[in-house]
């Protein structure tokens, strides 16, 4: 019984271990290489993965931010929180800002998936446009007698989502770094 529970209890450990090995001998060169590019292959397929995940989610809001703005053309006042605004902002003022935001949203998309080098000045647009908006409603959000948290998402959406498609974006570029670093590392390895 004994023999049977530490087998069992190896065959667990086995999963959690890394693999070994001689330590003394260096990896020959295309050992090297094929680690290399494993690990490029798996940051691409992972930046991708991430990079895709946010940009759903950014697609999600604008698609969103798109029904409102049909409500608020077709019928205006109707959605609670445009009906805050009622009193001191026009309708069209309204629709524009909500534009700017899925335009906002389409500049941080496209700054996460196009590969020339100048992608990040799509987000920074972004986080601009994005900023420009938040002082927009947040003045209008002050003006109001009370003050609506149930609003907050106005101001802080497109902001936080171009945002964080740069957080994203500058964690992506310097996991890459760090593999083209390992790529230079690579050594001539000469079996005497």
């Amino acid at each position: 019984m004994r023999k049977l529970a530490r087998r069992f209890g190896n065959s667990k450990d086995d999963k959690f271990t890394l693999p070994t090995l001689d330590d003394s001998r260096p990896m020959d060169t295309n050992e090297q290489e094929e680690l290399v590019r494993s690990l490029e292959r798996m940051h691409a397929y992972q930046s991708l993965q991430w990079k895709s995940v946010f940009a759903a989610l950014l697609f999600c809001y604008s698609a969103f931010l798109l029904y409102s703005i049909y409500q608020q053309a077709f019928f205006p006042w109707e959605l609670r929180y445009h009906a805050y605004f009622m009193e001191e902002v026009d309708s069209w003022i309204i629709i524009t800002a909500d534009w700017l935001a899925v335009l906002a949203c389409s500049m941080a998309i496209m700054g996460l998936f196009n590969n020339s080098k100048d992608h990040r000045r799509w987000i920074w647009y972004s986080c601009s446009l994005g900023l420009m908006l938040a002082v927009f409603w947040l003045y209008y959000m002050l003006r109001m007698p009370k003050f609506r948290w149930d609003v907050i998402w106005l101001p802080v959406g497109p902001l936080s989502g171009s945002g964080v498609c740069l957080y994203v974006d500058h964690l992506l570029s310097e996991s890459s770094e760090e593999v083209r670093k390992l790529r230079s590392y690579m050594y001539a390895f000469k079996a005497g």
